[in-house]
């Protein structure tokens, strides 16, 4: 089949490079050149780079508006497949390709539409996520879908490494939705149940409640991990927990310590909730670069309270 793809991150790359492998891709459209690194240096998306490696044609923007449309119109593609463009797709664009387009979204839809499906599921504290390669409509997340599938992953589990998995898990379920359109043009079945919404995170969405329980705020942790980043206060400026970890039954829980405390236990920054300890094993002080949680603790006397 001929495909058009569009995708922008890291996360797309494992299906560009699935479906090349298979399909005719002849075009790829991802983002513009954005500035990373201290030095902002303009750098192409993960997805350009691999588009480069493979010798395909590229369009960069970041939107699809006219001059994309008429980009498209020229590639006579039977197919759109669009993976975290991070770009909404529209008419006359839509109807283009002749099968339409079809999109791998990270959630079992119709749970978790939007932007953050990963990062909102793993807040709730699920644990079993899911893909869905589903067709695109005007709709939020809510054409007919074609294939699905889930998978089970660890409690503390970061956003990181669940997208990381799930890119890859889900180039199966993208190839066997084209094998079900190139059957039938017209397969797909509605989705059904109450629609949730993942809503993009900020800034704010990172601080942790530490008057939940334990595995509440591993839950938390996990899905703004690493981005936007989970933090704490602590003497009023914000302390980032890069890694954070579920304690083993060799770490005792005190129950007449305050919740947010944080002492030294066999060389570990272990920090109390309400009802079980976290390790603190990796944190980042205002204004200062990333260390092991407990050499930041013995810095404070062994012992903090965090809010």
């Amino acid at each position: 089949m001929r495909i058009v793809f569009a995708g922008t991150p890291e996360f797309a790359v494992p299906s560009l490079r699935a479906l090349a492998a298979h399909h005719e891709i002849v075009g790829v459209i991802t983002r513009e050149d954005a500035p990373l690194g201290r030095k902002r240096v303009l750098t192409p998306s993960p997805v350009a780079q691999l588009a480069s490696e493979l010798g395909l044609p590229v369009y960069k923007a970041n939107k699809l508006d006219d001059a994309a449309t008429e980009w498209v119109n020229g590639l006579g593609a039977d197919l759109g497949v669009i993976v975290a463009y991070g770009g909404l797709v529209r008419e006359p664009l839509l109807s283009l390709p002749s099968h339409g387009w079809i999109n791998l979204h990270f959630s079992d839809l119709p749970a978790w539409r939007g932007a953050a499906p990963v990062q909102r599921a793993l807040m709730a504290g699920e644990q079993r996520l899911g893909v869905t390669v589903f067709r695109l409509v005007a709709a939020l997340d809510a054409g007919a879908v074609l294939s699905r599938d889930a998978r089970d992953f660890a409690p503390g589990t970061s956003a990181g490494d669940a997208l990381t998995e799930l890119a890859e898990f889900g180039t199966g379920a993208l190839h066997r939705a084209i094998e079900v359109l190139e059957l039938d043009p017209q397969a797909g079945e509605e989705q059904l149940g109450e629609a949730t919404y993942a809503h993009k995170l900020s800034r704010e969405d990172g601080r942790l409640n530490l008057t939940l329980p334990a595995s509440a705020v591993l839950a938390h942790w996990a899905g703004v991990t690493p981005e936007p980043g989970a933090f704490v206060l602590f003497d009023e400026q914000p302390l980032k927990l890069h890694e954070l970890r579920a304690c083993g039954d060799e770490v005792s829980f005190e129950e007449d310590r305050a919740a947010g405390t944080v002492r030294l236990v066999s060389g570990r920054a272990i920090l109390e909730l309400t009802d079980a300890s976290l390790e603190l094993v990796r944190v980042q002080p205002a204004g200062k670069a990333a260390m092991a949680g407990a050499d930041w603790l013995r810095g404070r006397g062994g012992e903090a309270v965090l809010s």
